[in-house]
């Protein structure tokens, strides 16, 4: 594995790590939508890095990050640490 895999492969973990460390609750019934779709880029990050798809685990995991960070700028998911 290059240096650049291994670059990948650790941000990926780290950050996948510290979304799974979230509670990340709806405000409303729309906000739903954001937690769900969250948890499905979360989980496909996992499966992605299971099969050593270093990118489209990355992908995943900035998909997981912007949903979250959107739904929480417009009100409707909120996010408590555990």
């Amino acid at each position: 594995m290059s240096s650049l895999e291994e670059e990948l492969k650790r941000e990926t973990e780290k950050w996948l790590s510290r979304i799974e460390k979230i509670k990340i609750v709806e405000k409303c019934e729309k906000g739903k939508e954001f937690v769900e779709n969250i948890k499905a880029y979360v989980k496909d990050a996992g499966y992605f890095l299971e099969k050593g798809d270093l990118i489209r685990a990355f992908e995943c995991v900035v998909w997981a990050w912007a949903w979250m960070e959107i739904g929480k700028e417009i009100g409707l998911i909120k996010t408590l640490k555990d």
